[in-house]
């Protein structure tokens, strides 16, 4: 099983891919969403300059963020800059596109956007927008095709599955496919090591597992909004959204901090499960023992690679414990 990380484009991404590398991840995944985090063109190259073996990968691209030729560009910068260490994931950017207002993008937009890609990168004439396109980059501006670089796709349900089947290296999700034998398979997980006879909920681990736990507040607030009502401190937390913003603009509160951060709007969540005993978390807290059991798990359901994506103030710790759990 190969232990990879994720981490959100930002000030801190070259020392934590630098940290990531000397504990010996295997590659070091970044965040797409614009609206969100830096750019992750810029944090890739910045990170394959101040690298020398870990892999690099983006986790996901959002393909309608950018136009087809500028991420194979992009591809091809970071290729080669890192030495031929890029692997490239690519999903319909259900979050990316939530801050933007617009809804997840189809399977279908995002399976011809990889054609296309892969069809540049192969030094192929491709049409775009019903037009012939390639890359014509000439020495010195860009490495000469084809340009080889694994494609995953990040699709949890059966349409996403199949698409990835045709146009995919490999598989990018939170949980398995097990109807498909992949040679590579990547399973998304979030959450924190123990330390000693800490509690799970401990103001620290509260930081750390909390902003995946209030992504159920932010999916419920998209999808069934009165689903709140049932919710620890979901009816609460609704009113607190609704009295930031007018109705149009709410979903920038909502989508606020996305998987890195606990929000003062969120914060109260985390205290209302406290108080009715109902916090559970939805990723891998535990002590090492516990953690590398679900390890051995993951890898028995078919996972080939897992892919941490720690949350909190202190990302450095929760990549340290990790690995020092498992690597």
């Amino acid at each position: 099983m190969k232990i990879s990380c994720g981490i959100a484009p930002g000030e801190e991404s070259v020392e934590l891919a630098k940290l990531a590398e000397k504990l010996g991840y295997e590659r070091v995944w970044l965040f797409d969403s614009a609206s969100l985090y830096e750019d992750v063109w810029i944090h890739l190259a910045l990170i394959a300059e101040n690298t020398k073996k870990i892999g690099l990968g983006t986790a996901v691209l959002v393909p309608h963020l950018r136009h087809v030729m500028a991420t194979a560009s992009a591809v091809a910068s970071v290729q080669r800059i890192s030495g031929g260490r890029l692997a490239c994931a690519f999903g319909t950017g259900y979050t990316a596109c939530l801050t933007l207002g617009q809804k997840a993008l189809s399977w279908k937009f995002v399976g011809d956007y990889v054609r296309q890609l892969k069809g540049l990168l192969a030094g192929e004439v491709v049409e775009v927008d019903g037009k012939k396109c390639q890359m014509i980059h000439v020495e010195k501006y860009g490495p000469p095709r084809p340009i080889e670089t694994p494609i995953l796709l990040s699709a949890f349900g059966a349409k996403g599955q199949g698409i990835a089947k045709e146009v995919a290296d490999g598989l990018m999700g939170i949980g398995i496919d097990a109807s498909h034998k992949w040679d590579w398979q990547v399973q998304m997980v979030n959450g924190t090591v123990l330390d000693g006879d800490e509690s799970t909920t401990s103001p620290r681990v509260l930081e750390a597992a909390g902003p995946w736990h209030t992504v159920g507040y932010h999916a419920m607030w998209e999808m069934a909004p009165d689903a709140l009502e049932a919710m620890p401190g979901g009816p609460e937390w609704l009113a607190r959204i609704e009295a930031t913003r007018p109705e149009d603009e709410r979903h920038l509160t909502v989508h606020t901090g996305h998987v890195t951060d606990v929000t003062e709007i969120d914060r109260p969540v985390l205290e209302a499960a406290l108080e009715t005993d109902s916090l559970t978390w939805m990723g891998w807290v535990g002590t090492p023992d516990e953690i590398r059991e679900k390890v051995s798990e993951a890898e028995a359901a078919g996972a080939t690679e897992l892919l941490y994506t720690p949350a909190g103030p202190d990302i450095a710790r929760e990549l340290t414990a990790f690995a020092k759990a498992l690597i």
